[in-house]
C-alpha cells in the first residue's frame, strides 16, 4: 500500500468520525436546548423528556439490523443512506411547529443515527489492521469525548445567536451542511463493497430482536418520565422474545441460512467479554453525568450552560486518554480495560466524597475527580471495542459492531433509569447538602455496575493467560 493509500484511509476515517460526531452532538446539544423548546412550543415536562428519549430509544433499535444491511449490501451505501436520512430528519426537527411533530422527527432521526454507527465500526475493521486498528478506534474515542464536551457549548452559542425562537432550531439545522459534506466525501473516499453476494434478510429475527430491545429501552426511558414500577413487567416479553430470537438464530446458523446474527460470533471469548463488559460499564458511564447535571442545576442553582461547563473536565479526560490508549491497546490488551474501569471507579468515589465539604464551589472542586473519570472512560470504551472486534471476521464487522452498540445502548438506558431512580429517591429536603447526599447514593449504585465490569475484565484476562501455555 502506498503512502497516499495510507493517508486516504485516515482521511476516510475523519469522514466517518464527522458523521458519528453529528449523531453524538444531537444528544448533548438538545439537552441544552430543552428550556427554549419548552417555552417556544409550550411543551410539558413529559414531552421534553421524550424529545431526548425518543431519539435515544430509536437509536438503540437498529444497530444490529443496520450492521447486517451494511455487511450484506455495502457499508458505504448504508452509511450514505444513514447520513442523508439524518439530514432530512434534522431539517424536519428544526421546522417542527409543535412538540408532537418534533418528537416524531426525533424518533426518525434516531433510527437513521443508529444506521450510521455500525457502518463506522465495520469500515474501521475493513480499512485498518493490527495496531493501526487500535489507533483508529482511539480516534473514534476522541470523537466521543469531543462530542460530549463541545455539544453543550455549541448549543448555548447557537441559542444565544438565534434567540429563544430560532436558536433551538439552529441546533438541528447545523447538521445539514455537515451531512452534505460527509455524503460527498463518503462516495469518493470510503471503500466500495468487497463482494456482491446478496443474503436473505432475516426479517422475522429482526422483528423479534427489535421488539425485545424496544421493551427494555421503552421501560427504562418511560420510567424516567412516569416512575411507574409496573413497567418492569415489560422484562417478561423481552425475555421471551430474546429466547425465541436466540433459538431461531441458532437454527439458522447451524443450517447456514443467513441468520441476522451469526452466533459463531459468540464463540470468540474476547467478543463475549467485550459485549458483556459494555453492558455493565455503560450504566455507570451514563448514569453519573446525568445525575451530576441535576445536582448542579437543582442543588446548586446552576444554569444549563454552567452545568455543561461543570462536566467539561470529564469530556477532556476522555478525549485525551482515548487516542493514547488506542496506540498501545494491541500490546497491553485487556489489563488496559480493567485499569480504566478501576480508574473510573476511583474518580467516582471522589465524586461522592468532595461535594459535602465544598457545597458552594463544587464545580471547581469536582474538576479533578471528573478528569480522572474521563481518563478511565477513555481507557475502557476504545480498548474494549478494539479487543472485542479484533478477532471478528471483517465480513461480519458491521453486524458485530451493531450487537456491541446495542449492548451499549441498553446499558445507557439501564444506567439512566437505575442510577437516576436511586438519586431521586435519596433526596431528602432541598439545597446543596440534600443533593450531595443523593449524589453519594447514586455513586454507590454506579460502583456496583463498575465492579461487575471489572470482574468480567479480570475473568477474561485470567482466561487468556491460562490459554497461553497451551498455545506455546
Amino acid at each position: 500500500m502506498t503512502p497516499d493509500d495510507q493517508r486516504g484511509r485516515w482521511v476516510a476515517l475523519i469522514v466517518c468520525c464527522s458523521a458519528m460526531f453529528m449523531t453524538l452532538l444531537d444528544v448533548s446539544v438538545t439537552n441544552v436546548a430543552l428550556p427554549s423548546i419548552g417555552r417556544d412550543l409550550d411543551a410539558g415536562s413529559a414531552e421534553l423528556q421524550w424529545i431526548v428519549s425518543g431519539y435515544t430509544l430509536a437509536f438503540g433499535l437498529v444497530p444490529v439490523l443496520g450492521g447486517k444491511l451494511g455487511d450484506d449490501h455495502g457499508r458505504r451505501l448504508m452509511f450514505q443512506i444513514g447520513v442523508g436520512g439524518f439530514a432530512v430528519t434534522s431539517l424536519l426537527s428544526g421546522l417542527a411547529p409543535g412538540a408532537g411533530l418534533l418528537i416524531g422527527a426525533r424518533v426518525l432521526q434516531g433510527l437513521f443515527g443508529g444506521l450510521i454507527n455500525p457502518q463506522t465500526s465495520g469500515l474501521v475493521q475493513q480499512m485498518f489492521h493490527g495496531h493501526e486498528r487500535g489507533r483508529a478506534f482511539g480516534v473514534l474515542g476522541t470523537t466521543v469525548g469531543l462530542g460530549t464536551a463541545v455539544g453543550p457549548l455549541i448549543g448555548g452559542a447557537l441559542i444565544g445567536l438565534g434567540g429563544p425562537t430560532l436558536g433551538w432550531r439552529l441546533v438541528f439545522f447545523i447538521n445539514l451542511p455537515i451531512a452534505v459534506i460527509v455524503i460527498l466525501l463518503a462516495r469518493r473516499l470510503l471503500p466500495a463493497p468487497t463482494e456482491s453476494v446478496r443474503h436473505r434478510l432475516d426479517v422475522l429475527g429482526a422483528g423479534m430482536l427489535g421488539l425485545a430491545t424496544f421493551c427494555i429501552l421503552f421501560a427504562c426511558v418511560e420510567y424516567d418520565v412516569a416512575h411507574d414500577a409496573r413497567l418492569a413487567w415489560l422484562a417478561v416479553p423481552a425475555a421471551v422474545l430474546l429466547a425465541m430470537f436466540l433459538r431461531r438464530e441458532r437454527r439458522l446458523t447451524l443450517l447456514a441460512r443467513d441468520p441476522l446474527v451469526d452466533l459463531r460470533l459468540f464463540r470468540r471469548p474476547s467478543y463475549v467479554a467485550g459485549s458483556t463488559l459494555a453492558l455493565t460499564f455503560f450504566p455507570a458511564m451514563a448514569g453519573l453525568p446525568l445525575v451530576l447535571a441535576i445536582y448542579y442545576q437543582y442543588g446548586l442553582g446552576y444554569t444549563p450552560i454552567e452545568s455543561a461547563l461543570g462536566v467539561t473536565a470529564y469530556a477532556v479526560g476522555a478525549g485525551i486518554s482515548a487516542p493514547l490508549v488506542g496506540r498501545v491497546v494491541t500490546r497491553v490488551g485487556r489489563p488496559l480495560v480493567v485499569g480504566g474501569a478501576v480508574t473510573f471507579g476511583i474518580g467516582a468515589v471522589a465524586l461522592a466524597l468532595v461535594p459535602p465539604h465544598v457545597p458552594h464551589d463544587a464545580a471547581l472542586a469536582l474538576a479533578a475527580p471528573l478528569f480522572v473519570m474521563g481518563c478511565g472512560q477513555g481507557a475502557v470504551i476504545t480498548p474494549n471495542q478494539t479487543l472485542a472486534l479484533m478477532d471478528v471476521d471483517p465480513l461480519m464487522g458491521s453486524t458485530a459492531g451493531g450487537v456491541l452498540q446495542t449492548s451499549q445502548r441498553i446499558g445507557l438506558a439501564i444506567g439512566q433509569a437505575v442510577i437516576g431512580t436511586v438519586f431521586f429517591n435519596s433526596i431528602a429536603g432541598s439545597g446543596p447538602a440534600a443533593y450531595a447526599h443523593a449524589l453519594g447514593h447514586a455513586v454507590l449504585a454506579a460502583l456496583c455496575f463498575i465492579a461487575l465490569a471489572v470482574a468480567i475484565g479480570v475473568h477474561d484476562l485470567v482466561r487468556a493467560r491460562r490459554r497461553q501455555p497451551q498455545i506455546g
